[in-house]
């Protein structure tokens, strides 16, 4: 037997009673539990002030006897909220799965929008068909806000989805081509110092570098602040020193072996991601170069897997959970304020509620 839903919501509340199923309680059933009317039970379940505490009581108490659950899709219709945030990776579904940056944030992120009585939703963008699902899904009314992560040069979906009305927040400085959204993000040309600090310190004066992506902030931004301290201690770091790894464990290797190729003298390496760092490990060890003895090796992010890695890990310490409840943090803010809010006003709150860049630091381990 298949249930049917009530297609038109309670005029005053919007939950709509669930009908044709024997045994499953309705509105009325609670109204009748509580002794008041349907229209007060709706207010309750709805959260109307305009019910007397008493009323209250007994309407929640009864729905709680009765096991009661609101026809959420009607709810929707009258609040226009979903209270689903949308959790979005704009990359391919084997790095978002293989990387725990990812899982970090979430994790950071996910605490937030749970306590405030939302739902996260995880979506993956990979391709133009990803996007327009994105965005035929938001325009659907499915989500009340979103926050992007790995954000590429020209990705539009952040722009779109602000254009409908809702709170949109990047982590990292948003590359060109993607506007002017509300972002959070670390400090990574401080990063980039420290880890060009440590490898001057421990004697290191021919580093080379594992890049990221060359389209993305986070990896320039590390790159420049670690040209900076090089160059005021005196070391010149070529352009041919400069390798992208794309982020991956994968790419590490690849770079790393071609700047072993390139500069068979090396003595340090900077790897702008934890994963790169792995794989130029792997590699250094093939080629039968001792870590740190010969090559020191300085990676950045701090994942867990940076303390398990032989040696262990040297690396730069971003805080991933706080950038992850920062940006949930400033969604919920404005979802939680007045509704109807302009929409350049509500870019404003959530850019207000990020607050300053996050700072990093380094973790001494074993590998430089």
């Amino acid at each position: 037997m298949v249930d049917r839903l009530d297609p038109h919501p309670d005029a005053e509340g919007g939950v709509a009673p669930v009908r044709g199923a024997a045994g499953v309680p309705t509105l009325e059933s609670v109204a009748a539990a509580a002794g008041v009317s349907r229209a007060t039970a709706s207010r309750v379940l709805n959260g109307s002030p305009r019910v007397s505490e008493a009323a209250r009581a007994g309407v929640l108490a009864a729905a709680e006897q009765l096991s009661y659950v609101p026809n959420g899709a009607a709810r929707m219709l009258v609040t226009r909220r979903s209270d689903a945030v949308a959790f979005v990776v704009c990359e391919q579904e084997e790095v978002f799965f293989s990387d725990p940056f990812f899982a970090t944030v979430l994790k950071g992120a996910h605490r937030v929008v749970v306590r405030s009585g939302r739902q996260v939703l995880f979506v993956v963008v990979a391709d133009e068909g990803d996007r327009r699902r994105l965005e035929r899904f938001a325009a659907g009314g499915h989500l009340d806000a979103a926050m992007f992560l790995s954000v590429h040069r020209g990705e539009h979906s952040p722009a779109r989805l602000a254009e409908l009305g809702m709170p949109v927040v990047v982590a990292g400085r948003p590359p060109a081509g993607v506007g002017a959204q509300p972002h959070v993000d670390t400090d990574n040309v401080g990063g980039g110092r420290l880890a060009a600090g440590h490898l001057l310190a421990v004697g290191r004066r021919r580093p080379v570098v594992l890049t990221g992506p060359p389209d993305m902030p986070s990896s320039a931004d590390r790159v420049r602040g670690l040209r900076e301290v090089l160059a005021a201690g005196g070391v010149h770091l070529p352009d041919a020193a400069a390798e992208p790894g794309h982020y991956s464990v994968e790419g590490g290797r690849t770079a790393m072996a071609l700047l072993l190729d390139r500069f068979p003298d090396l003595d340090g390496v900077f790897a702008a991601n934890d994963l790169m760092a792995v794989g130029a490990l792997g590699v250094l060890r093939e080629r039968g170069r001792r870590v740190p003895e010969d090559v020191a090796v300085v990676g950045y992010d701090d994942i867990p897997l940076a303390s398990a890695t032989s040696p262990p890990l040297t690396t730069v310490h971003q805080p991933l959970e706080e950038l992850g409840r920062r940006m949930a943090t400033a969604l919920v803010r404005a979802l939680d304020g007045p509704p109807g809010g302009d929409p350049a006003g509500t870019a404003e709150v959530v850019q207000a509620a990020l607050g300053e860049p996050l700072q990093t630091r380094l973790v001494v381990r074993g590998s430089a």
